[in-house]
């Protein structure tokens, strides 16, 4: 049995392999292998357009805690199947770009980024992600959105600045992300497309006050929502307020920080991301 187990897991691994090095390719279930940064392949899952046909594409980021086991095919937390649901039944396909699977990693909420820092490795992820799906045919011309939660967030907000690939972005929507490394490391920080930042007040992980600062260095393309009261992970479908620990770094100190559903935070940000997406303009052409 021990050894079935063995040639059971090899026979997967081999499949994955096979799949992931044909970038474009179609793996089955919406499972994607693109093309990504320095020769690596991401995988990757797309969700089509309720509709059917080809509509503004939202790339998703995940935050630290991923999309599950990199031996597996790509599970979306609650948070992130209610927000494609809402997306593509809008007429948006949804692709949702695994940073860390595609990497062998699970998550970083724990471990930290170690290699994969959103800066960086998940920026070049992101826009190699954008300049594929810009051109495909479910893809409305015009330039994809970028959207990412947390550590995909500061991802997104990285991708924001130049350079970008030509006519591939047309926008970015960060949830709670953490700008403080942006604020320090990157002083000539710019955003180069319409950005929306949606931020807790009382966000003890990723502090809103680093990114109002960000912020303010691109004002006239940057907007920012500062919902009073609301803790990291506001937007999440009724997920009750607790604490969490043993994180590898949080504002408050200590590997702790409090998470959870605020309701009229939930309720705004549902309404203003679709008309944030709805008011900008294709790029490029």
């Amino acid at each position: 049995m021990h050894l079935l187990r063995l040639l059971v897991v090899a026979v997967l691994a081999f499949m994955g392999c096979s799949a992931a090095a044909q970038p474009g390719a179609v793996m089955g279930d919406g499972h994607v292998a693109i093309p990504g940064p320095n020769g690596i392949t991401l995988r990757a899952l797309l969700l089509p357009a309720q509709s059917g046909e080809p509509g503004v594409p939202v790339l998703a980021f995940h935050g630290c805690g991923g999309l599950g086991r990199a031996d597996r095919p790509i599970r979306l937390p609650a948070r992130e199947r209610d927000w494609a649901t809402r997306l593509t039944a809008l007429g948006h396909p949804v692709l949702f770009v695994d940073s860390y699977g595609s990497r062998g990693r699970r998550e970083a909420c724990e471990g930290g980024s170690r290699g994969v820092e959103p800066e960086t490795v998940r920026r070049a992820d992101a826009l190699a992600a954008a300049n594929w799906a810009s051109g495909q045919p479910w893809a409305e011309p015009g330039g994809v959105v970028l959207l990412g939660w947390a550590h995909g967030g500061s991802a997104v907000i990285s991708a924001a600045a130049p350079p970008l690939p030509e006519g591939a972005i047309r926008g970015v929507i960060a949830f709670y992300p953490g700008c403080n490394r942006l604020l320090q490391d990157a002083p000539e920080w710019q955003a180069a497309v319409p950005l929306l930042m949606l931020l807790g007040e009382a966000d003890d992980w990723m502090a809103a006050r680093y990114c109002q600062r960000l912020a303010g260095r691109a004002p006239n393309n940057v907007d920012v929502v500062v919902y009073p009261g609301a803790h990291h992970g506001f937007d999440a479908a009724n997920a009750p307020l607790r604490e969490r620990m043993g994180l590898a770094g949080t504002s408050r100190g200590g590997g702790v920080a409090t998470t959870g559903t605020d309701p009229a935070a939930r309720a705004d940000s549902l309404r203003r991301v679709p008309e944030f997406i709805a008011g900008l303009r294709p790029v490029g052409g």
